[in-house]
């Protein structure tokens, strides 16, 4: 049974009550926020596109642990999908994220519509080369610009003192650190590691789109990637990036879109494992018939 109650309207909607709020406007978010602000409460975000799981779950923990109040945005940003079949097959179930975030003691949830956010088309451009460049921006025109369209307006709306990001969207917080930076933030931006299912596969609100069959073969995108991290202890670097790229294609049912080896603060590709001292191993995979597109990575060095 949910125990979730909507926002209506009431101006008293902070307490101590175990009861989490739900509100849809940006008007009910923000008078749910006057009295914990007030009150000098210190206030988290965890900004999420919905179809939660524990990798989720384990970010509104850490806000919860460190925050007064926990905000969690569950919204399905149109703008940063490049591919609008991409869109229609995200997998949504509201009911079912705010079950897991009444057990995790959210305080707030914000579920607004499109209309709410986007009122009119945002027309506003969003540019921080290097990191934005490379990898999903490379190949997913647009992404990080929207990613950084709805980001920007959770950051406003919700003023909050840390917003929480989960690392296996890691060019992501490279490239919100550079937004908050360039649009003078006063927030904390915390990093959150990597939360996997048994078989090693990251979690993802894609997974639920995987039969089980083909979560089983997706788990070997990040068994390949530990084995490399000892495969690279010796060999070069391009022999490394040879083997990862080789040994997924060679599994049926995955495909390498991209596999780059970079600099883990620039996002720049690197020829020679002495170029840098933070040294990350950047993929993406797709995975079935469909198929689905899967991100991870790993840490070679820092």
């Amino acid at each position: 049974m949910l125990f979730c109650t909507s926002f209506l309207g009431n101006k008293n909607v902070y307490s101590n009550s175990v009861r989490m709020k739900i509100v849809h406007t940006i008007e009910d978010l923000q008078r749910a926020l006057e009295t914990p602000r007030r009150e000098g409460k210190k206030i988290g975000l965890v900004p999420t596109m919905g179809a939660l799981h524990n990798g989720h779950a384990s970010l509104v923990e850490r806000s919860v642990a460190e925050n007064e109040v926990t905000v969690v945005s569950i919204f399905l940003n149109p703008t940063q999908f490049n591919d609008k079949k991409d869109l229609e097959k995200y997998p949504r179930t509201l009911e079912a994220d705010c079950a897991l975030l009444e057990q995790k003691n959210a305080t707030l949830v914000f579920a607004p519509s499109v209309a709410e956010i986007y009122p009119e088309p945002d027309t506003r451009t969003f540019s921080y080369p290097p990191v934005d460049t490379v990898m999903e921006g490379a190949f997913r025109p647009g992404h990080f610009n929207g990613v950084c369209q709805i980001v920007s307006k959770l950051f406003e709306m919700v003023k909050p003192h840390r917003a929480y990001f989960g690392e296996k969207d890691f060019q992501q917080i490279a490239v919100i650190r550079a937004m908050v930076k360039d649009l003078k933030f006063d927030l904390e931006i915390v990093p959150c590691p990597v939360v996997r299912e048994e078989s090693g596969l990251a979690m993802s609100s894609r997974n639920t789109l995987l039969s089980e069959e083909e979560r089983a073969t997706a788990a070997h995108i990040s068994q390949v990637l530990f084995q490399s991290r000892n495969f690279a202890a010796g060999h070069t670097l391009a022999e490394t990036r040879e083997f990862v790229i080789d040994t997924l294609n060679s599994i049926v049912g995955l495909e390498v879109q991209y596999f780059s080896i970079v600099d883990g603060y620039t996002l720049q590709d690197i020829d020679n494992w002495e170029d840098a001292d933070f040294v990350v191993g950047c993929i993406t995979v797709y995975c079935g018939a469909t198929p689905i597109r899967l991100i991870d990575h790993i840490k070679y060095k820092g």
